[in-house]
């Protein structure tokens, strides 16, 4: 009995002495671990689209290497008889990050440039440092710096880490080689801010299975508003010096032309970035049009995040007489309009989301459809044609149509989705609307022909 109650006593005593400890430690008390793996792992073209590639990836934590660049290393190679030789390296820089939410979570940016890369050629990389590599990815460069050669790509926007319905299709076809690029118009993760930028950072992980494969080129949109930005200007690394906000790149025989729609709707981060953005778009596009790159580089195609025409009844993208900002320039003023601009400088494709739906407009100015012929309305346009393609899939879900359609509205579709544009040469471009509600049928398919490049004519 006694040694009974020695135990129970014992036993007691051990449990005061533990609940102490105990109710001093928080449920959610932060464990500090250290983080040196790679994460995240994404490619973008560099400024020399033919011989050029960015490697971007994340750490939790910086390893304590005081050797400069020894942080940020890229091993890379040729494949060569299907064997991976890792047999170069470049280095470059590690950018302390912190997220603008209450935990103020901290990560590390690391950026490498791959410089004097073979054309047509297959290289297998890894990033990271002593401290911890990333899997070995592959991707191939462009053919060549010539417009010889048909890029195909994948355009869609609007995709979030919840209800990402295109996902899947494109990691199968991006690691089957089927595309040159990926272009992300607008609205990622929703929201990469999300919980102290934990949603931001599921999301770069769940498209490192297409994005470490190829160059995934984005675009901002509202829902990276957050921080003035902060997320998507940190994880993202386009060519220019603009915080990835609005850049162009050559392939093939296309100039695309990247602009922030967001830069007309957030003033309150500064009036001088809308100037700044409409100054660059017109050096851009007067010189993208001059005759003798024209002749070269026939094609000039647009992406931004919001549509400059309404395909549905949203007050807050459009007023009653479907006015958008973007289209029109600031209420009032009537200022850095974009329509008037591009049709100025002969632009034939323009591709926005927002709007959860896929829509194809007929070529269009000023409300007006201006077809080639009744026959052939794609073929020599005398206005550029607008797409809409944001249906790739996000937890708000899809949207539907107006019940009047505007006359523009060529073709439009609710399902989930996402465009592909095959440029075939000068004179050809082929687009086609994968539906992810139909196993990846293609629910519209259309050419756009012209040989007639340029300024259009005035307009009727």
């Amino acid at each position: 009995m006694q040694r009974l109650q020695f135990a129970l006593l014992a036993s007691l005593l051990l449990l005061v002495l533990l609940l102490p400890g105990i109710w001093s430690t928080p449920t959610d008390q932060e464990v500090d671990i250290v983080h040196y793996q790679p994460e995240q792992v994404h490619l973008a073209f560099g400024e020399r689209t033919d011989s050029e590639i960015v490697v971007t990836w994340s750490t939790r934590s910086l390893p304590p290497d005081q050797e400069v660049g020894a942080v940020s290393v890229v091993e890379y190679g040729q494949l060569v008889d299907g064997q991976v030789r890792l047999t170069q390296q470049a280095r470059g820089t590690a950018t302390k990050f912190v997220d603008g939410g209450h935990k103020q979570a901290t990560q590390f940016i690391h950026r490498v440039t791959l410089r004097d890369l073979e054309p047509n050629a297959t290289y297998s990389y890894h990033c990271g440092s002593d401290f911890g590599w990333s899997a070995i990815f592959q991707f191939r460069t462009v053919p060549s710096a010539s417009v010889d050669w048909s890029p195909s790509l994948a355009i869609y926007g609007d995709m979030g880490n919840e209800n990402a319905q295109s996902l899947a299709r494109l990691q199968q076809e991006t690691q089957g080689g089927m595309y040159d690029a990926i272009i992300h118009v607008g609205d990622f993760a929703y929201d990469m801010n999300t919980k102290n930028a934990r949603v931001g950072d599921e999301f770069m992980r769940q498209i490192e299975t297409v994005a470490a494969y190829l160059p995934y080129m984005v675009v901002p949109g509202n829902h990276e508003e957050k921080f003035n930005f902060s997320n998507y200007r940190a994880r993202f690394n386009m060519p220019g010096e603009t915080d990835s906000l609005w850049y162009s790149f050559n392939l093939g025989p296309v100039h695309f032309v990247s602009f922030s729609t967001e830069v007309y709707y957030f003033l309150s981060y500064g009036f001088k970035l809308l100037t700044k953005q409409f100054e660059w778009l017109e050096r851009d596009l007067a010189e993208a049009n001059l005759p003798e790159n024209r002749a070269k580089r026939p094609w000039i195609i647009t992406y931004g995040h919001r549509p400059m025409y309404c395909s549905d009844d949203k007050e807050y993208d459009c007023n009653s007489q479907l006015e958008t900002y973007i289209r029109q320039g600031l209420p009032m003023l009537k200022w850095f309009g974009l329509e008037d601009l591009f049709y100025k400088h002969g632009v034939d494709v323009e591709i926005f989301a927002h709007e959860h739906f896929y829509t194809r407009m007929g070529p269009i100015y000023d409300y007006k459809v201006y077809n080639g012929s009744a026959e052939a309305p794609y073929t020599n346009p005398k206005a550029p044609i607008q797409i809409i393609t944001g249906s790739a899939g996000c937890k708000e879900e899809r949207e539907p149509f107006s019940n009047d359609l505007p006359k523009w509205n060529a073709y439009h579709s609710n399902d989930y989705g996402y465009t592909r544009l095959k440029a075939h040469n000068g004179t050809h471009l082929h687009f086609e609307q994968v539906s992810d509600d139909q196993n990846g049928a293609i629910v519209d398919s259309f050419w756009v022909i012209n040989d007639k490049h340029g300024a259009y004519p005035s307009p009727q």
